[in-house]
């Protein structure tokens, strides 16, 4: 459609809501914006996030408030359709600044980091806007009156809220936050508002389990149906735990015990309602040496991106691209496959079913060094320790296959800091990642022509209508 533009130059100096890409043909780029560009107000309206954006952005008249990369200011003013979309992406979807924890949880992994790294890694992020848009897990402790406010006057549903514990004097232990203890209130205030939030438990031996699992699952069924389910993970602990508090890991029989516990409860729920509620991360099944539940038990993977069912997913992944054919190989071709240690008997087992000509594949678990040895799932793998084992193995390989989810989101540099270019250069050879079940049987049977390399850009893509992506962006050419 023709826009009306009305511009006029002002003075001032804010740093807000910077563009770092436009969409060719869409609207910023019509109006002349440029990466660089700092989205400052919207029809008047000072802009915290990308959900002010999205809702100030709704009307059909619009003034826009910009700052150019040279200081200056100038007001936009321009017609356009209600659901018409700015076609701009944003450096953060957060504009303000994310909003940090204010607990000193005993379980913390950000405090289980090797020293020396990059900062981004030490941020412990506990901010509700981030919850709403990209699932991030959120304790609430930080939020004042004008936030719940603000979470109903945008109806932000659901929130993702760890939980831990319902025993509230044990919560302001765990977290070693007085107003840990508020949660009931908290929680409370959401259903009031009409929001609905999925919950988590980090599950610490001696701390938050047995009775007081049970007390907690219990506490939660009540809350339903704004509660909409709770995932259930076992504390991580990695090597660098130097005065934090004395924590341990469950061993075989206590996973095993915990799945017992937490099956009775999910019986209970899917009799009464048709639905488990409760999930566990896949390391109790892989620690306790036990399948993994169907598919059906996940009712739809409410908690994927939180790891509950990620195996299981991955699965049904593969096997629904196996149902398809494959031409094989007029060549040997030799492939290893990375992951982490956990989930490579899975790998051996899926991989070891596949009948394709000439193919060759050699599932590789790496040891993580890092972080320790007990710290054994793919997302946490480093670009060293992949190097590490990558180059200690002999015998032919034409390419390496690696988790993606070890990478940083959207970029090619994995948690210390080696790029995925650099791993490239070291093994000379093609190198893909994967990150679901479906790109590993099409990397694997279709070696020749599938590249899922990823973009080395992190970036949040703001939509209308209070529609959040955060995308994932594959280029068609490999290192």
């Amino acid at each position: 459609m023709h826009h009306s533009l009305v511009c006029r130059k002002i003075g001032g100096n804010m740093h807000l809501g910077k563009i770092i890409r436009v969409t060719p043909g869409g609207l910023a780029d019509e109006l002349g914006f440029v990466p660089g560009d700092q989205v400052l107000q919207v029809n008047g309206q000072s802009l915290r996030d990308i959900i002010d954006l999205s809702f100030a952005f709704a009307e059909e008249s619009i003034e826009l408030l910009v700052e150019h990369a040279s200081g200056e200011q100038e007001l936009v003013a321009f017609d356009k359709e209600y659901d018409e979309e700015l076609g701009a992406e944003f450096a953060s979807a957060v504009f303000d600044g994310i909003r940090c924890c204010a607990n000193h949880c005993c379980f913390c992994f950000v405090d289980q980091v090797a020293p020396h790294m990059r900062d981004s890694l030490y941020v412990k992020d506990d901010d509700y806007r981030l919850s709403f848009l990209y699932g991030n897990f959120v304790t609430m402790t930080n939020m004042a009156e004008a936030d719940f406010k603000r979470i109903q006057q945008y109806h932000l549903s659901p929130l993702f809220v760890s939980v831990h514990t319902m025993d509230m004097e044990l919560r302001a232990r765990m977290l070693d936050c007085e107003g840990a203890g508020r949660l009931l209130e908290q929680l409370d205030r959401l259903q009031a508002a009409d929001v609905e939030y999925h919950t988590q438990v980090v599950l610490c031996p001696g701390l938050n389990d047995g009775a007081k699992l049970d007390q907690t699952i219990q506490a939660l069924i009540q809350r339903r149906p704004y509660a909409q389910s709770l995932a259930i993970v076992p504390v991580g602990l990695t090597k660098y735990r130097d005065h934090c508090y004395p924590l341990t890991m469950f061993d075989s029989d206590g996973a095993r015990q915990v799945i017992r516990q937490v099956e009775k409860w999910q019986k209970q729920q899917r009799d009464a309602t048709g639905s488990s509620f409760i999930y566990l991360s896949d390391e109790f099944y892989f620690l306790a040496g036990e399948e993994l539940p169907p598919a059906a038990a996940y009712d739809g993977f409410p908690q994927l991106d939180n790891g509950i069912g990620l195996a299981r997913n991955f699965i049904e992944e593969w096997q629904q691209q196996s149902n398809g054919g494959t031409e094989g190989y007029a060549e040997p071709l030799f492939l290893d496959v990375v992951s982490g240690t956990s989930v490579a008997p899975l790998l051996r087992s899926l991989i070891g079913s596949l009948q394709v000509p000439n193919l060759q594949v050699r599932v590789l678990p790496v040891e993580n060094l890092f972080f320790g040895s007990s710290v054994n799932v793919s997302g946490l793998l480093t670009g060293q320790d992949i190097g590490r084992a990558l180059q200690a193995v002999t015998g032919p390989r034409h390419g390496v296959i690696l988790p993606e989810c070890a990478l940083r989101a959207g970029e090619n540099i994995f948690l210390d800091d080696v790029s995925l270019s650099d791993l490239c250069r070291t093994l000379d050879v093609r190198v893909e990642t994967a990150l679901s079940g479906a790109d590993l049987w099409q990397l694997l049977t279709h070696w020749q022509y599938c590249h899922n390399v990823t973009n080395e850009e992190n970036v949040y893509m703001w939509q209308g209508n209070a529609a959040y992506t955060k995308p994932v962006r594959r280029t068609t050419a490999n290192e």
